[in-house]
C-alpha cells in the first residue's frame, strides 16, 4: 500500500515508537518527540497497536466502506419527468419517498439541478444536405450607400448631416447548403424585379459550376412571395421553401454567410464610394469560394468541397 506523502512514519517507524513505550518504558511524550510526532498522534498509534497489534499500524484504505446504492433507471426517468413539470427537489423527494440528498445527486447528474435550466431555449437542430444543389439558401441585406469615408474611420463628423439622403442598396446572396458555394450581387433594392433577376443569374451561375438546383429556401419577404418569383421557380421546376415567420435561424446558412461577408468584405476596408465597395466584391468572393478555409468542412474551401461531392478530380 502506498504511504501518504505527508506521513511522518512508516509502519516500521510506528512499531519502533510503540515498542519503546510498551517495552522500553519510554514515556509517550519522549517517544513522540524522538520520532517527530505530536503527543496526540503518538497516542493514536499506541491505541491502534493495543487494539489489534502490528497489523493495526498499517495505513487503512481510503475506499469507502459503503457505497450509495444506485438509483434504478426507471426511478431516474420518473424524477426527470416530475422535474420537467417544474417540481422542486424536496417536492419530488417527498412524492417518491426518497432522501433529499439522493434527489439532489440525481438532479445534478441529469443537468437539472436548477429550475432555470428548463427555461433555456432548445438546442438548434443543425442539418446539411447531401448533394450540391439539393437546397440553395437565398437572402438579402440592406447596405448604406457610401459617399466618402465616414466618421467612424476619420473621427470627423463635419458634413455628416448632408449625407443622410445617400440611400440604400441591397446585397443579394445565394449559397449551396451542401458545399457552401456562394454567389452574390449588389443591386439597387430588394424588390421583386431585382430578386427575380438575381435568382435567374444565380441559377445560371450554379449550373455552369455543375450544381443542379432542386430547391430554394427564402424568408417571407414580399419579393419572394410575389407572383413573379413564384412563376420563375415554376418555370425552372424548382421547389420553393419559405422559413417559418420570425425564425431567421431556419435560413441560418444564408444569415451566417451574410455576417461573414459584412465582416470580411463590406466593412473590412475604408471604401470611398459604393462603387469601390462593389468592385472589391469579386475578389472577396473568389477568396471565399476558392481558398478561404470553411470551418463547417474542416477547413476545406467551398469549391474543393463541391468537387469532392461531385466526384471531380480537380
Amino acid at each position: 500500500m502506498n504511504i501518504h506523502k505527508d506521513a511522518r512514519l512508516t509502519p516500521q517507524g510506528r512499531l519502533l515508537m510503540v515498542r519503546r513505550i510498551e517495552e522500553g518504558n519510554w514515556t509517550v511524550v519522549a517517544a513522540a518527540e524522538a520520532v517527530g510526532l505530536s503527543v496526540r498522534r503518538a497516542c493514536h498509534w499506541l491505541g491502534r497497536y493495543r487494539t489489534g497489534g502490528e497489523r493495526m499500524l498499517q495505513d487503512r484504505s481510503s475506499v469507502p466502506a459503503r457505497y450509495r446504492a444506485s438509483v434504478p433507471a426507471a426511478r431516474v426517468g420518473e424524477i426527470e419527468r416530475l422535474r420537467r413539470e417544474r417540481l422542486s427537489g424536496p417536492q419530488i423527494a417527498r412524492r417518491l419517498a426518497m432522501p433529499r440528498s439522493t434527489m439532489g445527486v440525481v438532479l445534478r447528474r441529469l443537468g437539472l439541478g436548477r429550475l432555470k435550466v428548463l427555461d433555456a431555449p432548445p438546442p438548434a437542430i443543425r442539418y446539411e444536405r447531401a448533394r450540391p444543389g439539393e437546397l440553395i439558401h437565398i437572402d438579402t441585406k440592406k447596405l448604406g450607400r457610401i459617399d466618402g469615408i465616414g466618421h467612424r474611420i476619420t473621427g470627423d463628423r463635419r458634413g455628416q448631416s448632408s449625407k443622410r439622403g445617400t440611400g440604400w442598396e441591397a446585397l443579394h446572396v445565394a449559397i449551396d447548403d451542401a458545399s457552401r458555394l456562394a454567389y452574390t450581387e449588389v443591386l439597387p433594392d430588394e424588390k421583386k424585379a431585382s430578386a427575380c433577376a438575381f435568382m435567374a443569374r444565380a441559377l445560371d451561375w450554379f449550373t455552369r459550376h455543375g450544381v443542379q438546383v432542386e430547391r430554394v429556401m427564402s424568408d417571407n419577404g414580399s419579393a419572394y412571395r410575389s407572383r413573379d418569383f413564384r412563376s420563375l421557380l415554376a418555370q425552372t421546376g424548382l421547389r420553393h421553401i419559405r422559413t417559418r415567420p420570425y425564425t431567421p435561424r431556419t435560413n441560418g446558412k444564408a444569415e451566417r454567410f451574410i455576417q461573414t461577408s459584412l465582416r470580411e468584405w463590406t466593412y473590412a476596408e475604408p471604401y470611398r464610394s459604393s462603387r469601390e465597395r462593389i468592385e472589391a466584391m469579386p475578389g472577396w468572393m473568389d477568396t471565399y469560394n476558392l481558398t478561404r478555409p470553411h470551418s463547417a468542412h474542416k477547413g476545406i474551401p467551398p469549391f474543393t468541397r463541391l468537387n469532392n461531392l461531385l466526384g471531380n478530380d480537380g
